[in-house]
């Protein structure tokens, strides 16, 4: 019989797998050639809206969707306790952000980490994480039902997964998607980029750097 642990583990991998499906299903209708200039930014064939949210930054302010406008967005979800995916990626999606520094901060691509551990991670404790990693990077969180209603409209999924029975009572991790979801500067789910471009073993900066470079050089007016 399965225990609550297990059923939330088997969800979310459900949902990642029916996200990947749905993601397949929109690039093979993709036009032909609309891809092959880009390394790691999978575009859907159509932007798509996002409903409107409301996450607290680190510096007290709300984020809402209008403050997106006018850059590419890169968006990961994690958490500041996040034992290795969340600093890996960051690690790597920072080394991306140095190669932007010298285009106009107007139109300068963006990182946005959300973190969807509402409990420990005070948007204060949130902001001073991200931020060692690069200044630049924008950081918020919200309550878990905005948080939810977030990432379901990014194709993203998380859980609260209660530790063994050796940790600390109450102990738990998050499990959540690893992938990128990508807005375009109308603030419009675009795409996404693999959670797989920035594994250990093949991490990809420069080509994430390089995808953002050549989109928002062509969006430029």
């Amino acid at each position: 019989m399965f225990n609550r642990t297990t059923l939330v583990i088997l969800c979310v991998a459900l949902a990642g797998g029916l996200g990947l499906l749905a993601a397949q299903r929109w690039f093979v209708a993709a036009p032909a050639g609309a891809q092959s200039e880009l390394e790691v930014v999978q575009l859907y064939p159509q932007p798509r809206e996002i409903p409107g949210f409301a996450l607290q930054q680190s510096d007290g302010t709300q984020l809402l969707p209008g403050e997106l406008a006018g850059h590419w967005t890169l968006v990961f979800i994690g958490f500041t306790q996040c034992p290795d995916i969340c600093p890996m990626t960051l690690t790597h999606l920072a080394q991306a952000q140095r190669q932007w520094e010298a285009l106009p901060e107007a139109i300068r691509p963006r990182v946005l980490f959300v973190s969807v551990d509402p409990e420990r991670d005070t948007p204060e404790r949130l902001g001073d994480y991200a931020h060692a990693f690069h200044r630049d990077t924008l950081v918020a969180t919200a309550d878990v039902p905005a948080l939810e209603a977030f990432t379901r409209s990014l194709s993203m999924v998380f859980a609260r997964v209660p530790l063994d029975a050796a940790a600390p009572d109450g102990a738990y991790t998050i499990d959540h998607s690893a992938s990128l979801a990508v807005l375009d500067p109308q603030g419009r789910m675009a795409g996404v980029v693999s959670g797989r471009v920035l594994n250990a073993e093949t991490p990809q900066p420069e080509a994430i750097a390089a995808d953002l470079a050549k989109l928002t050089a062509e969006s430029r007016p």
